[in-house]
């Protein structure tokens, strides 16, 4: 049984349809001429019925959007898929534009036949702009919160680098004036070193933290990682401390890279003891997981590494847990410490492809979790292929040019490469550098890569070009570089004599494998 509608009901909804304010509603034709037109449509567009009747509807398009043929592609879409629907800027009758939401259904017979469009449209131009002013007060006050950051981070960096510079400056000026008489000055010398140490961490923690520092992502043993660093952390940690490790008899290898995975270790454990003044036992321990939604931002299919520095100290509350990953967040007084190392590790497991997780409550100990991606057999395979840099044999006397647009920079260079027993010629830029070795024969070139005119790696190219197979060891403070640098030896400023002659060797015998040079325990 079926009901007829109510006698008028049609007159009663077109006379609705009619009387909308809110929403322009019309009709089109199959071919988009427009034949009817209510209240809303007349507010919004400015046109009366007389005017626009009998037009087609692409006169309410820009000239842009009809030269690109939007209006006819509407048609075509909702004719094909039934409805169109997009927002976009429209012309009213006075020239001026607004901003719309629009809906263009297609109407057919029974039998299917098109016989029209329904084209509903409504003014969102209040809603844009509202929508642009918050959008453009959010921007300020990020801007505002970015600009408080960066002087909380300058004026951290500067106070951290002026201490050490302190330490440098006065340990050179009093070796100078004991040099002068003959004396002992060697604990000066030791006291400079260390601070530029000190300096060269702080940039890798900084670099870290901002997910920018080269990393040599590989296989890692991480059991065996752990067991190689048991003299370090006991020297580090002092004898106060007890270290326990915790790991299954299997433990897949992770993708990291070691020598930022160790440092990162190194840096929890060291926090872990600060914060037990009395001392105490601090567990590191290792398990494979995947880990559930919630317990590591973003997380991505597969299996993790989960290494876990676990401490029995004061804990932290939950406004310290909060910022614990601040850059030069601190707890630990001034002087103590740069507040850099959370954030330093943070960055480093990010950059890993995997996350950071802190768990802690007051009186009842910290556990910090770096959750690692499990190596692929394709890195596994690459790190048994490395080169050994530490089993080279150490290169043979050789004639070097060094390029260096820093005279201070290219005079140290120089100096270590001749006290290894090298001859070396000496070039300020990269056109010099050309020069140099159009004149006689060189069998290594050792070049900065920020240089005015030529850069290290456009001289390299160039040399490969002029001279190929003459190897090219590229030296840099940069940590993001062209994609094609991943192809050249490199080696990180600051750097020690003993690094520099470790890629020495690795470039020159190397057999044409490439060779990233991390630090090895010996040199920290």
């Amino acid at each position: 049984m079926s009901m007829a509608p109510p006698e008028g009901s049609g007159n009663r909804f077109e006379l609705l349809v009619q009387n909308v304010t809110d929403y322009a509603i019309y009709m089109l034709s199959p071919d988009g001429v427009i034949v009817s037109w209510n209240a809303g449509a007349r507010r919004f567009k400015g046109y009366e019925a007389d005017e626009i009747l009998g037009r087609h509807f692409s006169c309410f398009y820009p000239e842009e959007d009809r030269l690109a043929g939007l209006p006819s592609r509407a048609l075509k879409t909702a004719a094909r898929e039934g409805r169109f629907e997009a927002e976009g800027w429209r012309i009213r009758k006075d020239g001026s534009r607004f901003w719309a939401h629009v809906v263009i259904d297609a109407i057919r017979e029974a039998d299917g036949e098109l016989i029209g469009f329904a084209k509903i449209t409504r003014d969102l131009t209040e809603r844009r702009e509202a929508q642009l002013a918050l959008e453009e007060a959010r921007e300020t006050i990020f801007q505002a919160q970015k600009m408080d950051a960066i002087g909380k981070l300058t004026g951290g960096v500067a106070h951290d680098f002026n201490n050490l510079l302190a330490v440098i400056v006065g340990s050179l000026d009093l070796a100078k004036q004991r040099l002068a008489t003959g004396a002992d000055v060697s604990r000066y010398i030791d006291n400079a070193m260390t601070a530029a140490e000190r300096g060269a961490t702080l940039t890798q923690r900084m670099l870290a933290f901002a997910r920018k520092q080269e990393l040599k992502l590989q296989s890692v043993d991480c059991m065996a990682l752990v067991r190689d660093m048991a003299d370090l952390l006991r020297a580090t940690l002092g004898a106060g401390v007890v270290i326990e490790t915790r790991f299954p008899l299997h433990l897949s290898a992770a993708h990291a890279d070691p020598a930022q995975l160790e440092l990162a270790l190194v840096n929890l454990a060291i926090n872990a003891r600060d914060a037990m003044p009395e001392g105490g036992r601090i567990v590191i321990e290792g398990a494979e997981d995947s880990p559930p939604p919630g317990r590591r931002p973003d997380p991505q299919a597969g299996r993790y590494i989960r290494l876990s520095v676990v401490d029995e100290g004061e804990g932290m509350d939950a406004a310290t847990l909060e910022r614990a990953r601040e850059p030069f967040f601190t707890t630990k007084g001034v002087g103590k410490g740069t507040g850099l190392g959370l954030s330093m590790v943070h960055g480093f497991a990010e950059q890993c492809g995997g996350s950071l997780v802190i768990a802690s409550q007051p009186g009842q100990g910290t556990t910090v979790s770096l959750w690692l991606p499990v190596a692929s057999d394709a890195a596994a395979e690459e790190a048994a292929e490395a080169i050994d840099v530490l089993a080279l044999p150490g290169a043979e006397p050789m004639v070097i040019l060094a390029v260096d647009d820093d005279d201070l920079v290219l005079t140290n260079t120089a100096g270590m490469l001749e006290e290894l027993g090298h001859t070396v010629f000496l070039a300020t830029s990269g056109a010099d550098a050309l020069r140099v070795l159009e004149q006689g024969s060189v069998d290594l070139v050792v070049t900065d890569f920020a240089m005015p005119g030529m850069n290290g790696m456009q001289l390299a190219e160039e040399i490969e070009g002029r001279l190929p197979g003459l190897p090219v060891i590229i030296i840099t403070g940069f940590a993001e570089l062209p994609p094609n640098m991943t192809r050249r030896p490199r080696l990180d400023k600051p750097f020690k004599q003993v690094e520099l002659a470790r890629m020495v060797t690795a470039a020159t015998r190397g057999g044409g494998k490439i060779v990233r040079l991390a630090p090895q325990p010996d040199d920290l």
